[in-house]
């Protein structure tokens, strides 16, 4: 049992220290991952796969920039993002450097010494995030952030009920999924964390109808978890005064403002962070995503020293093991710098004015498979009539050399979330490439 261990180990090891491979090793690279997927991770993907792409069995082995490399060495513009943590791009030069440099040194920490790095992110990201936002709490995921921020807000307010927003995504984790809105990710696992409602999204009426009810029976509100724009729900922008309208019942009412930038921040809408649009300050603020530069999982909630200050006495109260290690932290630091110094929110502001009027005048001469397209910066989607076309023109695309995938809420919509950094050339053959496919299944379904 051991020599067999092994001896596999250190294949798997030998493969990892490679830079090419024969024909050889590449088709065994291929069996390897899909008998691993079939029998030890979940089949289920294999499916998906199918269902996005004639050539389900396509294994990632490089990626640099805007794309990505497959192990039989053809290339994709990457118009997915990986949900949206590459935008600095894949491998950003110093972010690597940054996390090799932290890994001469020290990997982790000892959980008991301080450790530096968190303190300067964290004094980093005070400076960077809107109003007095002061405190950080680091974690590894978006849904973990969002687990902390609720805690926080229940912790402060001494209440107990959230409201959350129908199109709504936050995580799967049991406190996060619970202000989830699908039902398919949420009936299996039901009942859920009590005391989370569900208002429409870009509705301020019923927000606040719903929260004085809640006051009115005792069910007291401690906060409203909301994302700036809807991403998993189908690239949702909401109306430019519904963000102030909703500060505004916050403040009336004495319940905090908790803000989901997991998809949305770190310059990706055109804005460091989507509620800058909005000239908005949340209570507490959720990051996760890319702010780990593409290259480490790293998460994080922000709040103010008022709401912090019942975590102070005992700083125990909500730990994780690996959140705030050093290795993401100096991915984080160098991912804030690169962010600023190539000027990544302006990048996505300006390349995102370029992109979607071309896109949406490409959409428009397809009525039959396309309904619209919008967004804001880089965080783009495109609605089609129906899930199987936009099914049929995602595997179209790949098929072409470009990689999207569907939002998780609202099928019909496929997201275009690519790197900051991707380049007006590489924009402009996206552009070709969407006209070729959907022309192609405007064909398809015709017949």
């Amino acid at each position: 049992m051991f020599g067999k261990i092994l001896e596999q180990t250190q294949k798997y090891l030998e493969f990892i220290a490679k830079d090419d491979l024969t024909e050889e090793e590449r088709n065994w690279v291929v069996q390897e991952t899909v008998e691993g997927f079939r029998d030890n991770v979940n089949p289920g993907f294999l499916e998906y796969r199918k269902s996005m792409s004639t050539n389900y069995a396509a294994v990632e082995w490089a990626d640099s920039g805007s794309t990505f490399t497959d192990i039989f060495g053809r290339e994709y513009i990457d118009c997915l993002g990986g949900y949206g943590i590459y935008n600095v791009g894949h491998r950003h030069p110093k972010v690597v450097k940054a996390v090799l440099n932290q890994m001469k040194r020290q990997a982790l920490h000892s959980q008991e010494l301080l450790d530096p790095l968190r303190a300067m992110l964290a004094k980093l990201v005070a400076q960077i995030t809107p109003g007095d936002l002061q405190y950080a709490f680091f974690c590894n995921s978006g849904t973990e952030a969002v687990e902390g921020a609720l805690k926080l807000a229940r912790l402060h307010t001494g209440r107990s009920t959230v409201i959350a927003t129908t199109g709504a995504f936050h995580g799967k984790s049991l406190g996060s999924l619970s202000a989830t809105s699908k039902a398919v990710f949420r009936k299996p696992y039901l009942p859920l964390v009590p005391g989370v409602r569900h208002v429409p999204f870009n509705d301020v009426d019923i927000l606040e109808k719903t929260i004085a009810s809640c006051f009115w029976v005792g069910e007291d509100v401690a906060a409203v978890l909301i994302e700036p724009i809807q991403g998993e729900g189908g690239v949702i922008v909401p109306d430019d005064d519904y963000f102030p309208r909703v500060r505004e019942i916050c403040d009336h009412y004495g319940v905090l403002l908790i803000a989901d930038e997991v998809q949305t921040g770190m310059g990706r809408t055109g804005k460091l962070f989507a509620l800058n649009h909005y000239n908005v300050v949340p209570d507490i603020l959720c990051l996760a995503k890319a702010f780990g530069g593409g290259v480490m999982p790293i998460g994080a909630f922000v709040s103010t020293e008022k709401i912090w200050r019942e975590m102070m006495p005992n700083p125990f109260l909500h730990t994780t093991t690996f959140g705030g290690n050093p290795i993401a932290c100096a991915a984080a630091i160098a991912a804030i710098h690169v962010t600023f110094k190539e000027n990544l929110p302006q990048q996505a502001a300006e390349k995102g004015s370029y992109f979607l009027p071309k896109l949406q005048e490409l959409m428009r001469d397809y009525p039959d498979v396309c309904k619209e397209a919008r967004g804001k910066g880089l965080l783009i989607g495109m609605e089609f009539n129906s899930d199987e076309m936009g099914y049929t023109v995602a595997t179209e695309l790949f098929d072409r050399g470009v990689l999207v995938a569907g939002t998780l809420i609202h099928a019909k919509t496929i997201r275009i979330e690519p790197p900051l950094t991707i380049s007006y050339e590489e924009l402009d053959r996206v552009l070709e490439i969407l006209r070729q496919s959907i022309d192609t299944v405007s064909k398809k379904f015709a017949g």
